[in-house]
């Protein structure tokens, strides 16, 4: 421990964001990272704690503290201190392989869990996580290390998504030869067309895919797997597969009017939204453009807040954010201590957008579609949404209940629903005959990654449900050990 009074010495900084009204004319990354004497400070806060639940992972209250993947924090944040950032990131790869991805889109359980944070601001970790990979890339550190022994064995990996590319980095690095199977045209899946480029610059992921390719990973892309090519053939040209596929599938809503022309699932809205970007800088009417429209968006979480923030750099005349749930309080409350997951009211980036070009944050609260108003041509024009409130029934379950005389209509010509997903898309699943469950997950056994299909194994998402990118990390790390056992009967190096 480099600074045994830092916490009480340095105040918390982290980065600044450029001015709303400036932002929303690009689609960059807008934070400004602190220099490096300052963000060496800020490691000089963590106490290393003789008991730190920032890398515990451990789940409390149904959420989870600390990070999944366990990293070594008080580590690396203490030679972040010391300025020693090479081997702060010889500590950050022992248990991240892609850190420049959680450093920029992982909500930070980290901190959330930190010590400092019981009575004061936590650690800034994550902001010392992005210095820590920043200057890795910028010195040289990050190169590309093939293996020196091949296995001879051989795995698919189908789906590029953080699991998968985790899975793969795995086995890659344990000499086994990886193919990883994409439909999209570009490696990446979920961090290429689910995130926007705001929250994670595309040449980040591109750069991570050609570091795996000159370490022997095979990238195939515009392959429907189950669709362009067979189940039978993978089975019959790999020794084990392993489905990544994320859980893509939409859920719906199921109110009159929904086929009017206008309303779209959030996942296609920001995919097409990226991949015209990507191809032509918005210029090839490849995506659904909000300019001069009124917006409504369903659903209050991190995807609806991504629509908000893209509708606003499309140059929409509104925008709207229907919440089904309560807000949530501004500060933790009693039956919420720490360090459990705070579950507090966040205004994230869109909104502060909105807010700062509209004059008011565009979340509604308590509220759901009751119908989709269209035209004569039918192209949709309004959204009749209804007040709820939380309600006990006789069972003494709390349940949300529509409030009588308490609809109101919203003008939208564009709608995009945001109200998560349901599982990964079954034919996937079909095409392997492998089982799912009652939420169209696939099933594996207790703290396995099997399938019902000797040699056919299911990691993230498509395993565990809709999640984050820290989990799908660590789902894929820990299928890749057990697809390594399977092969070989033990975990060599590289999947430890």
């Amino acid at each position: 421990m480099g600074k045994p009074t830092g916490f009480m010495e340095y105040a918390r900084q982290t980065s600044k964001a450029e001015p709303p009204k400036t932002r929303i004319k690009h689609f960059n990354e807008f934070h400004l990272h602190l220099p490096e004497k300052e963000q060496q400070l800020q490691g000089a806060r963590c106490m290393e704690c003789g008991v730190p639940f920032c890398q515990s992972g451990m789940m409390l209250g149904g959420m989870t503290s600390g990070c999944p993947l366990h990293n070594l924090v008080p580590e690396w944040n203490d030679l972040v201190y010391m300025g020693n950032w090479e081997q702060a990131y010889n500590r950050l790869k022992k248990t991240n392989n892609f850190p420049e991805f959680t450093s920029r889109v992982c909500p930070a359980l980290c901190e959330h869990a930190c010590t400092c944070g019981l009575h004061g601001d936590p650690v800034a970790t994550k902001e010392n996580e992005y210095a820590i990979i920043a200057h890795a890339f910028e010195q040289g550190y990050v190169v590309a290390h093939p293996p020196r022994v091949r296995t001879g064995k051989k795995v698919a990996i189908v789906g590029s998504g953080p699991s998968g590319l985790a899975t793969a980095d795995q086995l890659n690095k344990r000499g086994h030869s990886v193919t990883v199977y994409e439909r999209a045209d570009r490696p990446g899946g979920l961090l290429m067309y689910g995130i926007p480029n705001m929250k994670l610059g595309k040449e980040i992921v591109e750069r991570r895919i050609r570091l795996m390719e000159e370490e022997g990973v095979t990238f195939v892309t515009g392959v429907n797997v189950g669709k362009d090519v067979k189940a039978e053939k993978l089975l019959q040209d790999f020794d084990r597969i392993v489905l990544a596929c994320g859980a893509s599938k939409p859920r719906e809503i199921k109110a009159p009017g929904r086929e009017a022309e206008g309303i779209h699932f959030a996942v296609d809205f920001l995919a097409a939204n990226t991949k015209s970007l990507l191809d032509s800088g918005l210029s090839d009417d490849g995506y659904v453009s909000a300019r001069g429209k009124n917006v409504v968006i369903i659903g209050g979480g991190d995807t609806g807040n991504d629509c908000v923030g893209t509708c606003i750099r499309h140059g929409c005349k509104s925008v709207t954010q229907i919440e089904m749930m309560p807000k949530a309080p501004d500060c933790r409350a009693q039956d919420n201590p720490w360090p459990q997951w705070p579950k507090v009211c966040k205004t994230d980036y869109g909104q502060e957008e909105a807010i700062a070009l509209f004059g008011h944050d565009p979340r509604i609260y308590e509220s759901t579609v009751k119908e989709f108003s269209k035209d004569k041509d039918g192209k949709l024009t309004g959204v009749r949404i209804v007040r709820l409130s939380l309600e006990k029934e006789e069972n003494g379950r709390m349940a949300m209940k529509e409030i009588p005389g308490s609809e109101q209509v919203l003008q939208a010509q564009l709608a995009l629903i945001a109200a998560g997903f349901v599982g990964s898309e079954k034919y996937v699943a079909d095409a392997f005959g492998a089982a799912l469950d009652e939420k169209g997950r696939i099933k594996t056994g207790a703290g396995s990654y099997r399938t019902s299909v000797e040699r056919v194994f299911a990691t993230g998402d498509m395993r565990r449900g809709q999640s984050l990118v820290v989990w799908a990390i660590r789902e894929g790390r820990e299928a890749a050990r057990e697809v390594d056992e399977s092969l070989m009967g033990y975990a060599g190096p590289g999947v430890q």
